[in-house]
């Protein structure tokens, strides 16, 4: 049932403001249509990263991990010739807080979120950084009809040149965890999957719990191709695996490895490689060493027990080129008119 005290309804979409720094302070830009200037959207042809890791919310020492976390996401973007877009998973209300403070991300970039108002939860939730190279035309959240887990879409639009008929849509999502009957998981990706195919072009990477046999099939299910299969990975190869290596031995012995963390993409973009990342990132500190030692179960002060996944694309709006398979307009959040309003924050 909807409770008034929620700015949004499950199954729309609820539009939020992203967050770009300037004069020391955060300021949240509200996207009404468009906050584009004219003239300002992607070249015709562009290849982009994206990064989605899960940091685990529960493990103990959150702001030394954090910390490493951050520091091992800034070498990735160093190092990386394209835009890169980073979407975290479980992110917590101290995560945020670092988040705001790195100066790679007050120098490069445009955060979706500076605090916990958007989240169901007030626990932990996604977040998208988005580099300032990309023009963003949209950006807003779709809460699952169908969760116990308080689980949602996060959805950035980015500008897109003519022929295109709509934006490249990106989205990060944190799938339900654990199993239920009736699961929930399926439920949830058709509802990104139906976002995704709206656009010229979708790409949605998270943590999809990809725990049961009929999750393997679900990307595909929705029109979606898995990056990782798309490239040659095979399923079931341990290559693929993303969750595991790092957990408390206790789990990894119970449960064994799998491939939790997924990049699914469609319509007018391409795979170019597919890669896992984070393996052996560790949170530093004597205290952080026992903390994380024997009492957690833990061989090494791992920051989380996900590895991350990282896949690069390529878009190519030609000329006169219409939509690509399976697209719609693009127009999923309310329209209007004007620029973006900006408020200090």
């Amino acid at each position: 049932m909807f409770s008034s005290t929620r700015p949004w309804r499950r199954g729309e979409p609820a539009p939020q403001a992203y967050y770009t720094f300037r004069d020391g302070l955060w300021w949240p830009v509200e996207v009404e249509g468009t906050t584009v200037p004219p003239g300002a959207a992607a070249p015709r042809s562009f290849t982009f990263t994206v990064l989605s890791w899960n940091i685990d919310f529960m493990r103990r020492c959150a702001d030394a991990r954090m910390a490493a976390a951050l520091d091992h996401l800034h070498g990735l973007v160093r190092d990386d010739p394209n835009p890169v877009v980073v979407m975290l998973n479980e992110i917590t209300r101290g995560d945020l807080v670092l988040i705001k403070k790195a100066e790679w991300v007050r120098e490069g970039y445009n955060i979706t979120d500076v605090g916990t108002d958007h989240w169901e939860s007030s626990t932990y939730g996604t977040c998208m950084l988005l580099p300032h190279t990309l023009p963003l035309s949209s950006l807003f959240r779709v809460h699952y009809p169908r969760t116990s887990m308080q689980r949602d879409a996060l959805i950035a639009d980015v500008a897109l040149p003519p022929p295109a008929s709509g934006p490249l849509r990106l989205c990060t999502s944190h799938l339900e965890s654990l199993q239920s009957r009736p699961p929930a998981r399926p439920a949830q990706l058709a509802a990104a999957a139906s976002y995704l195919r709206e656009a010229y072009a979708g790409v949605m990477g998270g943590d999809f719990n990809a725990i049961e046999e009929f999750d393997k099939e679900l990307p595909g299910e929705n029109g979606l191709k898995d990056a990782y299969l798309e490239m040659g990975g095979v399923e079931g190869e341990e290559g693929g695996m993303t969750w595991g290596q790092m957990a408390p031995r206790w789990d990894r012995e119970r449960w064994g490895l799998s491939r939790m963390d997924k990049i699914v993409f469609c319509g007018g973009v391409e795979v170019v490689s597919f890669g896992r990342f984070g393996m052996d990132v560790v949170a530093e500190g004597e205290e952080v060493e026992r903390e994380l030692g024997k009492a957690a179960g833990l061989e090494r002060p791992w920051v989380t027990d996900h590895l991350g996944v990282r896949a690069e694309f390529r878009v190519d709006v030609g000329e006169g080129e219409s939509k690509g398979e399976g697209e719609g307009d693009g127009k999923s959040t309310k329209e209007g008119e004007g620029q973006g309003r900006e408020a200090a924050l």
